[in-house]
């Protein structure tokens, strides 16, 4: 099975949001960074193409039309390359908004307080499989906070610049017949015109605000995709 969409947008900018209309849009399964969290094992394949800029695509997405979000999003020029057929969506949104989002959500992720750190702790001491998750969010901050953003998040100035320049990099990597620039509040008009699909009925799935964030993580901790 080869992938179809790739997705070239940040973590936080309706990347759940496409992916459920994705696979509401005929994909049969998209790869998201929920994916990762339930299935921790997959780990080695990230970082394998994050150390060599390849890895066993056809293991890692083994039942998958299409990514999005992180891991996938870093490399979606290696991507590009492994599945040149394929089309680019960059999920965009308004960089406050965004910011405010990434602050309350991943950059908090994981315990935060003496009580949390130490029930943490607890979990750690007797399930393996809470450990293998735990290392799937430090390599995300590791990528993500302190690579390319270079342990400035909370530097807004630097955090608007990296925003700016992926942007930039994506609409000048991807030629334009193969690009999507998509803001998930334009609903299913934009998203299907690319596709070449007719427009579903029901309207298109908003998931994973910020206010669920919290419930969603334990539950994906445990194996359960939400």
């Amino acid at each position: 099975m080869s992938i179809k969409i790739i997705g070239a947008g940040l973590p936080r900018t309706g990347t759940n949001t496409l992916k459920q209309s994705l696979e509401q849009l005929g994909l049969k399964h998209v790869y998201h960074m929920k994916e990762l969290l339930v299935n921790p094992e997959k780990l080695h394949y990230w970082k394998k193409l994050d150390e060599t800029g390849d890895t066993d695509w056809d293991a890692l997405y083994e039942g998958y039309e299409g990514t999005v979000d992180f891991p996938g999003y870093p490399w979606y020029k290696e991507h590009m390359k492994r599945y040149p057929d394929a089309k680019v969506i960059l999920t965009v949104r308004d960089f406050e908004d965004w910011y405010k989002s990434v602050d309350s959500t991943v950059f908090r992720a994981g315990p935060q307080t003496p009580g949390e750190k130490i029930k943490m702790l607890g979990k750690l001491l007797f399930n393996a499989r809470a450990r293998n998750v735990v290392k799937c969010i430090k390599w995300f901050k590791k990528c993500f906070f302190a690579e390319r953003l270079q342990g400035k998040f909370e530097d807004k100035a630097h955090a608007q610049k990296f925003w700016e320049n992926h942007l930039a990099d994506v609409k000048a990597s991807v030629p334009a017949d193969k690009l999507l620039v998509y803001d998930v509040r334009d609903g299913w008009a934009p998203l299907c015109a690319f596709l070449g699909v007719p427009e579903p009925a029901e309207p298109l799935p908003h998931l994973n605000k910020k206010e669920n964030f919290k419930a969603m993580l334990p539950k994906l901790m445990k194996g359960e995709m939400v």
